[in-house]
Parts: C-alpha cells; structure tokens; sequence
C-alpha cells in the first residue's frame, strides 16, 4: 500500500492500531500468525547429510578409503572394517566439531541483534526486532537502527541515513507530511523509515508498516542474506602452515615406505601403512579445532558479558596494549545521583542514592521545602521539562530507561513532588532540538498554561554561560557580567573538585510570533539559572581490574566529557592517573594534529571535556606509537573511533546500534571489569591453541619418527595402519580437543601483550614440537627393539608394546602441554575435562589390548604387567627428561 501518500489516522484505520496505547499483547499475538517474524529469510544451509559427507573429501582420507576397499579385495576384512569404521567415527567427530562451531555462531549472531523500542499494552517497552509486527508504533532516536518499514508520524530533527537502499550517503531529513507526487523512489519518501537503516540525527516515532521480507530491505534482501564467514588471521595462518606440514609429511612417508620396501617389507603393507600413517600426521582437523577453541572461547566470553561480533577481535585482545574507556557507566556505575545545586549565590545539598526518589533538599544542614524556594524550584521543573528519561519500578526497586544524566535531573525533580505527569496540564512541548555531543547541549520550546512561550537549554556549564547574556541571582534577573560570571566558574571548579558533573540549565522568554527554527536561533541571549551537581560513584571492581591490566603491561586511558578536575579526581581514585601522568583537555586536543599529539600521548592518562570526534584522533595517535588499540563508545559519533580502533567494544545496555555495528566487542553490562575479563580470556584462548597445536604436532612427529627410525634400523613395522589410525583418532584427538577448555594459567595477566605479528612457534614452541616429538619416536622404538629382541617370534607382542609406549607418552606429555613453564608448574586435576579424556583413552587402549574379541581387529595381544613398568618408564622420558632439566636450571 502507498503508506506515504495517507494521513496517520488512515495508516493507523488501515493497519489496525492505536497510536496513543499501541498494541494489546493478543493483537500482537494474532498479527504474528498473520504475518510472521519480522525476519529475512535465509539462504540455503549447507544440510547435515552434505555436511558429514564433507568431512571424507580430505585427499588422503579418499586415498584410505581406496587402499582398505584393495585390502577387502584381497581378504582382508577384519582390517578393511575397522578402518572404515575410524574413518566413519573422525568423520562423525569432525562433523559434531563444525555443527556445533556453526551453532554457537547462530547463538552470537542472535545475540547481537538489535533492539527496538515498541509502544505495547499503553508501555514503551524495549524487545528484539524478529518480534515486531504489523501495527507496532516504534519510537526511535539517533543512533538507533529502524527496525522494519515506519510511516512517520512524529519527527524532531530527524535524519536518517539510507545508503544500504538508495545509495546516498548523506543523511535523509524526514519530516511527516503527507507526499502527493507519483512515482516517488524511497530516497524521496520523506515521511517514511525503512529497515535497516540508522538514525544519525534527531528523533521520532512511527507506525510499522511492513516486516522481515515485505520491507524495501526484503526486496534486496539477497545482498545481505549470507554474509562470508569470517576467519581469523590466526586460522589463515594456520591454514598456511597446515599445508606447509602437509607437504613435510608426504616427503616423510614417502621416505618410510620407500625405505621400507627397499629393506624387504612388501610394497601393500608399505602402502597401506604409508597412507594410514599420512593421514595420523596430517593435521587436517586443525581449522575444526581451532574454530571450536575460538567458539567455545567466545560462549565463555558470553558469560562473562561480552559478546563477540567479529572473530578477529578474539585473538587481537591478547596483543591489546591500551584501552581507551569512556569513565561514565564503564569504569562508573552510571547511576548519577544529583547531590548540590547551585542557583545565583546560593548551595542546597540533595539526600538519597541512586534511582530512589526519595530525599531531602538542605540549605545549611537545615531541611527546606524546595517550593518555597523559587529559583530551586525553577530549576529542577526546567530540569524535569528538558528530559526524556523515564523511571520504572522493578522487584522494589527502580530502573531507569534513558540517559543517565536525565535520569539524574528527573529523580531530583520527583525528590521535589515534581512528575511529568504533573507537570503536563501546566506546559506543552511544541518543539526540540536534541542532545548533541558538539553542541554538548539539548533544548526545547515550550508553552505554559497562561500561553506563555520559552526556551529551556540543558547542556555543559562552561559551553552554556558562554551564551547567556543574562543570570539569575537572589531571585533577581541581572547581567552576566564578569563578577557573576567568575564567581559561577569558581562554583563550578569547586563541585567538579568532589568529583561532580555539572549540568547548567539556562532559558529565555519567547515571543508568541517568534518561529524557532534552529539550534543557533534557540540556543542565545539565554538567562543563566543553576546547576546541577550528580556523582557518577566508581564500580568497586574497575579499581581492580585497572591494577590488573597495568600488571598486564596494558595502559589504560580515561575518556570522558567531563569538566577536568572531575576526571582528575575519579581517575586518582582509580589508580589511572600517576604522577608523572598528563591530562589533556579537548581544547587542547582542537590545537593539535595527529603527528603532535602522537609525541605526547603515551604519557597522557586522561582526555577529558573531550567530545566524540577526539577519540578517532587519539586512537590513530595510539596506534602510530605501535599500541594495539581497544576503544570503547556507545554513541553515533564514537562509530568511527570504534571501527578505526582494533578492538572496538560497544556499550550493550546504553550504546546505540550504530555503535554497535561498528564494533567487534559488546559490554552487556557496560562495565569496565568485563573488559578486562575478555582480554583475558583472549589471551587464554590463543594460549590454548597454542597447546594443543604443541601437543598435535609433537604426537605426529613422534608418530613419522617411530616409523622412519624402524626402516632404517631394517627393523620390522612397529605399528601396523590399523593402530596408527586408533591412535590418530582417540589419543590425538580428545585431548587436543579438553586442551581447548583450559583455565588461564596464574601468570597470564602478568606478561606483556603478544605482538601482533608473533608466529605460532614463537617463544619455543617449535624447539618443544621437534624434541618431545624426537623423544617419543626415541622412547617407542626402544621400547619396541627391547621386547623384540627378547620375542623374536613374537612381533605382535612387541607392536602392542609399541603401541601402548605411544599412546601413554603422548598422554603423559598432553599434561607438559598445559604450561609455557613446565609440566610441575600447574595442578594436573585443574583440567577435569583433559583428565576425563586422558582416562577415557587410557581405558580405550586396555580395551584394545585386553579385549579378546579387539584383538585380531587391532593387531594387539595382552601385556605381561612385568612389562608395563618398562612402558611407563620409556613413555614417562620425554616429557620429564625435558622438564626436570629445565626444573634443576631455574633453581640453580
């Protein structure tokens, strides 16, 4: 339907709704069986069958499934069976891997989604976009993303960029008359909002008009439908090497079977155990586990309150080096509370916390009535007027929708027996100019009940007495001279000085005849009335956390719009601000370019009367000094500061969507602690990948060494493909996998941050993959020429032998992976889930040495226990040998 061309109450006739009480939660109910989620359908997913069928397209797994099909033609079931069913069980375990990486890539996703304010049942109420429907009347506000296709019917200021639909990229003004040309294209449909687009500027409220596939967003849907998934560069990397040991292992069984056949062995048997020992050293499961481990990283994340939105951001948080937090609701509990006010020489003090509407007024420890106090009074009625925020109770307590600040000037206004509601019959809105983070300000335009007009300005202090002419002083209206205006300034150093934020509010009569039409015209020749003074009290665990970071060689900065001394004095309660450290104001920052801001910045602890653009200069000074940079913001304006940054982290309670877009971490909680909590788990995510990559490459190189040591040594197979291939699936692939569910260790906070460009072998670890591989080859082919000496007629009791030194070698050194330190260094029961695997494999091997009917499938016969002291002694080398030398070199 042509929407645009209707008046509201035809599009409110037409849809079924009330624009005043918005939907009853059965019509809700009712419209959504009619016309579903508001959702864009997705294109085809990859389906299970196709999936599982997906994990047996690997080359050398194909070349497996050929040699075991010959070895069936040849009689051989018993082996060709059982290889077929490892193969199907890594298949089924590859397949789970993916499914459940892809599920927890779902849940991120559905997480992340955007919220939209709806008006339900006579309630603003905030739910998530999919629940939307036909009729809804949605309010919306800079910042925010439109949640389905809108007919305006109420708009302040508003601009909306649509360059995802038409391709414009300068903001669209949207006002609500009606459009009577034909043929308009949706750049031109002024009074309408659609999907997918961002409010920049302003705000309004609109009736739904369309959702999921019926929106102009639907009709392109295609374009956004299937968005690429996102590999990390860890993984490209890791894909890299994954082909370079690919290569390394080819030329190394090549060089087992060629040797092999050369020695006398029989060029099938080569073959097949060629190829099986191929596809053990092969770590082609390496991109599933390390997707796993960054998935299952991230779900932790989750609990933590942080929501991941772009993978890269898990590994960069390791190599953070600054974080440049907003103070206000991050490193506080943004919960202002308004605590002085100050009108023309005279100071009340205000009693109560938090949201509790309930306090006193005192002037001189004296408790007053503030009714009786015309300026006080004043005051917080033009407070109240000037203000969006709304107070909700909740379980016997209050909660605020809105801004912080507002939240704070309306429950000082309720401490005063002041309510909107009260105040409605008295004064009418008739225009607003919205808050803006230049302009530091809000005003409107209002009319009383005697049909009087003025203009009410919130905003700044130290912007605002720059644009009164006139102040309020003993009750009397007098010229903003320098007198007044000195000792206004000194009132304001003075609360800042208690840590206090400061909001002026100032106002001019109107003429009737006069027609605002802009900010500059409303926002001059004001009259100075007072200021608010709130505190914003710190969180009691960002003190903390901060202390952490520092020990974590991560600098943290304090970004806020406040007045100088006030972040002075909650960055030195903090621990933010050292001696040595500067503080830089956004003046200073308006004189400066990038290049000198640069030679100063990393000893700058505190950016303060800053406004958004700042924080895109600051972080592009950050990283030209080399720093990996993680910014927070929850505003329009903080989106370039958030994209630009590494890690951009957005606000989950207060940030808007474009904010949110932008970013690759969301604060559910909106805390600074979390921060810390997610750098943390990022470096204990690469640091188990890490461990596992260790473990995995040290288990196959010591797998190709016990094959090419037997061929040279003219020594019979000491491993036969079927017992390759076992120990390829349960003893690789458990433990690799618990490796990924490990605790940080203790000290993980308390190394400096990894270089960006650190390879994975980095720190040793290629020197720990090559010699415990190089020990285990050594520790099981001695193991093995020790009992076949002793059984020369007996060389499935020295393969068993063989094949148990292995396996419980490379378990015991599954436990020296857990730390860059040593295998002493950490608890081995800290990891339950790596202790279950271990002892799951532990009793899959007993069950193939001693099961009699296991026996002939695996090439195994039971084990004297005179013998297994001689496996545990051999497996126990590699990993001890190693270790207690490097325990006796740091005592020494």
């Amino acid at each position: 339907m042509m929407f645009h061309e209707m008046k509201e109450k035809d599009v409110e006739k037409v849809l079924n709704t009330n624009v005043k009480h918005g939907l009853t939660q059965k019509e809700v109910e009712k419209k959504r069986k009619q016309f579903g989620w508001n959702e864009l359908d997705e294109g085809e997913k990859q389906s299970a069958l196709l999936l599982f069928f997906s994990q047996f397209k690997d080359f050398m797994t194909l070349v497996l499934l050929g040699a075991t099909l010959v070895s069936g033609f040849l009689g051989e079931y018993i082996d060709a069976i059982a290889i077929i069913a490892i193969v199907l069980i890594n298949g089924f375990l590859g397949y789970f891997q993916e499914r459940k990486a892809e599920k927890s890539l779902q849940a991120l996703k559905e997480m992340s989604a955007p919220q939209v304010t709806v008006l339900r049942d006579g309630n603003w109420t905030k739910i998530m976009s999919r629940e939307v429907v036909v009729g809804d009347i949605m309010r919306f506000s800079s910042g925010d993303r439109i949640g389905a296709d809108l007919r305006i019917f109420e708009a302040n200021n508003l601009e909306i960029e649509e360059s995802a639909l038409t391709g414009e990229s300068i903001p669209s003004a949207k006002n609500t008359e009606i459009i009577t040309k034909k043929d308009v294209g949706l750049g031109d449909m002024n009074n309408m909002a659609f999907m997918g687009t961002m409010v920049t500027r302003g705000n309004g409220i609109g009736i739904v008009t369309g959702i999921g596939m019926k929106t102009a967003m639907g009709e392109i849907a295609h374009m956004i439908q299937n968005a690429d998934v996102m590999e990390t560069p860890l993984q490209r990397r890791l894909e890299q090497l994954g082909k370079i040991l690919i290569v390394v292992a080819l030329l190394l069984t090549l060089l087992v079977v060629v040797v092999g056949v050369v020695h006398g062995h029989d060029l099938y048997s080569m073959f097949l155990a060629g190829v099986s020992l191929a596809v053990a050293a092969i770590p082609e499961g390496l991109p599933a586990i390390v997707t796993v481990a960054l998935s299952l990283g991230v779900q932790r994340m989750i609990r933590k309150n942080a929501i991941v939105r772009k993978l890269p951001a898990v590994e960069t948080l390791g190599c953070a080096s600054v974080i440049c937090s907003d103070k206000t609701g991050t490193m506080t509990q943004n919960k202002m509370t308004v605590t002085h006010i100050w009108s023309g020489g005279k100071s009340w003090s205000v009693s109560g916390t938090g949201y509790y509407p309930e306090g006193g007024f005192y002037f001189k420890d004296n408790e007053i009535k503030p009714q009786n106090e015309k300026s006080l009074y004043q005051l917080l009625t033009f407070g109240l007027l000037c203000n969006h925020a709304e107070l909700k109770a909740r379980d016997k307590d209050f909660y605020l929708d809105g801004d912080p600040t507002d939240g704070a000037l309306l429950v000082s206004a309720m401490k005063a027996g002041l309510t909107r509601e009260s105040l409605q019959g008295q004064f009418t809105i008739e225009k607003e100019f919205p808050f803006d983070s230049n302009r530091k300000m809000m005003s409107v335009v209002v009319r009383d009940k005697n049909n009087r007009r003025f203009v009410i300005t919130k905003g700044a202090p130290d912007v605002l007495i720059g644009l009164c002419e006139s102040v309020l002083w003993e009750g009397r209206q007098v010229l903003f001279h320098s007198e007044y205006m000195t000792q206004t300034q000194r009132v304001i150093e003075e609360l800042a000085g208690k840590a206090l934020r400061n909001i002026a509010i100032a106002f001019k009569p109107l003429d009737n005849q006069i027609d605002i039409q802009s900010e500059e015209e409303a926002e001059k020749d004001l009259i100075f009335i007072g200021l608010q003074g709130m505190i914003d009290p710190p969180r009691p665990e960002v003190k903390q956390a901060i202390k952490e970071c520092k020990e974590a060689g991560i600098k943290t900065v304090m970004i806020t719009g406040d007045h100088v001394i006030t972040a002075k004095a909650i960055a030195k309660e903090l621990g933010i601000l050292q001696t040595n450290s500067k503080v830089l104001d956004g003046q200073a920052l308006n004189n400066m370019n990038v290049d000198e801001l640069e030679d100063i910045v990393d000893d700058v602890s505190v950016f303060a009367r800053v406004s958004p653009e700042h924080k895109l200069k600051i972080v592009k000074a950050l990283q030209n000094r080399g720093h990996i940079v993680a910014m927070t913001g929850d505003g329009v304006n903080d989106a370039p500061a958030i994209k630009s940054a590494d890690i951009g982290i957005s606000m989950g309670i207060t940030g808007t969507d474009v904010a949110k877009e932008s970013s690759s971490l969301i604060l559910l909680d909106d805390n600074f602690a979390t921060i810390k909590a997610a750098i943390k788990e990022g470096r204990n995510i690469y640091e188990n990948i890490r461990k596992f990559i260790r473990y995995l490459l040290a288990s196959n190189v010591g797998e190709i060494l016990v094959m090419l040591f037997a061929m040279i040594l003219y020594l019979p197979l000491p491993l036969v493909p079927i017992q390759i291939l076992w120990v390829n699936l349960v003893t690789d692939g458990l433990p690799a996998m618990a490796l990924g569910l490990d605790q940080p260790e203790d000290n993980v906070m308390k190394r400096k941050p990894r270089h960006p460009k650190e390879g994975v072998f980095a720190r040793g670890l290629g020197w720990k993959v090559v010699s415990r591989g190089f020990l285990i080859g050594i520790a099981t082919i001695i193991a093995f020429i020790t009992v076949y000496r002793q059984h020369l007629d007996n060389l499935a009791y020295a393969q068993t032998i063989a094949f148990a030194t292995l396996v419980l070698a490379q378990l015991i050194h599954v436990f020296d992976c857990r730390s860059e330190r040593s295998i002493f260094s950490r608890n081995p029961f800290g990891n339950l889930y790596l202790v279950g695997a271990v002892l799951s494999s532990v009793i899959l091997m007993l069950g193939v040495i001693y099961i009699p009917s296991l026996q002939p499938v695996f090439h195994t016969v039971p084990i004297i226990p005179r013998d297994w002291l001689l496996i545990l002694g051999m497996s126990s080398i590699p990993t001890f040998m190693l270790a207690g030398s490097l325990f006796v070199r740091k005592k020494e």
